[in-house]
């Protein structure tokens, strides 16, 4: 059955403390120990910083007249808080090779190696420990499968770009890999030209590709790449019908896997990556990351709606680093004109990605950006923020104090924000801890500041004891 997103809220918020949220035993306190969970639903919103919660929960009472899922999660009794301690073994500053290899090998890695240690060592994912453990895994991302942090839960590279040499390690390591990122399987697109998919065919997996055959896969092991690269944008995607037909939604993927896993007997671990606000905060889009972000909260409220009635499973929410620090800030006499500014966001209907894509293919002067920037985002921008960034687009110098926003990204953050009165600190991931939310049977290990790499050894306890 298909609920509606206030169904969803109303099944996973409202629910009461015996069926959404499960008894929790603090550290120092003598409580009976919590159950070992069976599964454990690890979901990422990947380039979070914190200001992005707060921002999205106004955004959802704006345009849609209700809050969001992990918003009030955080007000709940029964919810552990905590903070992500994100650096890698040589930057305060992570990427999300280095931050996904932290939690799945649990070590300290330098940033762009995947399971490879600074001495080029391989390291056990945690996908390999629990294949030989008959532990199940599952893998649900908007980016390329073979990307970052999904690849970190399953395979190995000393370089996170060699996705060609990534993608056939998922193979009887992961029963369930969803996203997108097919030109690495396919043999017309590989550099080797190796049928990446036939292998995965061999080796018992259904090959999707697209939203049809997602809908109707059978119920063994699935490899689904909906895209050659990662999947579009939502808020692209909101105003494309075909994209919505042929696509499926993050929420839409996690429940398929998150089904399988509730109705077999055997323990699961399920990594959910909304990959897509990391991108958008890189382009300083801050249509992009509240959309993305709403549909990241929209699958916690499925997941938590689908749980609910259970007590054995464990649900954390995280991410793996921040990025820009996106910020609303006050505007006019007193403030008085922020919700004024803010509430143009709604008004945006593509991303920056798609914007200058389509513009590269059909370029004109100023006035013609001036035009099309307000058929897509609703405002006209000035003579001087168009040529700036006109000639940035076409790779010309422009002054701009900061080095992390002279160049496109930047400056069509600076040019929106100065209709939204939104801002960004740069372009680039950033050193501050992030948001740790968990609910259910060992939440508990997830209270406080908890280091990156700590995570391995608690998930493996809670799964095998």
């Amino acid at each position: 059955m298909k609920l509606n997103r206030r169904q969803l809220l109303q099944a996973s918020l409202t629910a009461g403390a015996g069926s959404l949220f499960f008894s929790q035993s603090s550290k120092g306190q003598s409580e009976p120990k919590p159950v070992r969970p069976k599964g454990i639903v690890f979901m990422v919103s990947d380039g979070m910083s914190q200001g992005v919660l707060p921002l999205t929960e106004a955004f959802s009472q704006q345009i849609r007249g209700t809050g969001t899922a992990w918003w009030q999660l955080l007000q709940e009794p029964n919810a552990v808080l905590g903070l992500m301690d994100t650096p890698s073994s040589n930057s305060l500053v992570t990427d999300s090779a280095a931050a996904s290899t932290s939690w799945s090998a649990g070590k300290r890695v330098p940033n762009g190696q995947i399971c490879v240690d600074e001495k080029g060592a391989s390291l056990e994912s945690i996908g390999e420990t629990l294949a030989k453990e008959k532990v199940r895994l599952g893998l649900v991302t908007t980016a390329r499968v073979t990307h970052a942090t999904p690849a970190g839960f399953a395979t190995n590279s000393p370089n996170r770009d060699d996705e060609d040499f990534i993608a056939p390690q998922f193979i009887n390591r992961a029963e369930i890999v969803l996203g997108g990122g097919s030109a690495h399987f396919d043999p017309k697109r590989r550099r080797d030209k190796r049928d990446i998919f036939g292998e995965y065919r061999k080796a018992g997996y259904e090959v999707l590709g697209n939203r049809d055959e997602f809908l109707k896969a059978g119920n063994g092991k699935l490899l689904g790449t909906f895209w050659k690269g990662h999947l579009p944008y939502t808020i692209d995607q909101k105003h494309s019908k075909s994209l919505q037909k042929t696509v499926p939604t993050l929420a839409e993927m996690t429940t398929v896997a998150l089904e399988r896993f509730l109705q077999g007997d055997q323990p699961f671990l399920l990594q959910v990556e909304g990959a897509r606000i990391d991108h958008a905060a890189h382009a300083n889009d801050i249509g992009g990351i509240l959309h993305d972000q709403l549909a990241f909260d929209d699958t916690v409220a499925k997941v938590l709606a689908m749980v609910g009635d259970r007590d054995d499973i464990l649900v954390v929410m995280t991410s793996d680093h921040g990025n820009s620090n996106p910020s609303l800030n006050g505007v006019g006499a007193r403030y008085a004109q922020t919700n004024k500014h803010f509430a143009r966001i709604a008004g945006l209907k593509s991303s920056h990605e798609n914007l200058i894509s389509k513009w590269k293919k059909n370029q004109g002067g100023l006035q013609k950006w001036q035009a099309f920037v307000m058929e897509n985002y609703g405002f006209k921008p000035s003579a001087e923020e168009a040529e700036a960034v006109l000639d940035s687009i076409a790779g010309k110098e422009i002054v701009e104090w900061s080095h992390q926003l002279d160049n496109p990204q930047g400056l069509m953050g600076q040019m929106v924000g100065n209709y939204t009165s939104t801002g960004w600190t740069g372009i680039s991931h950033t050193a501050d801890p992030t948001q740790l939310t968990s609910v259910g049977p060992g939440a508990s290990e997830f209270a406080g500041l908890v280091r990156n790499d700590s995570v391995r050894e608690k998930l493996l306890n809670l799964l095998l004891g």
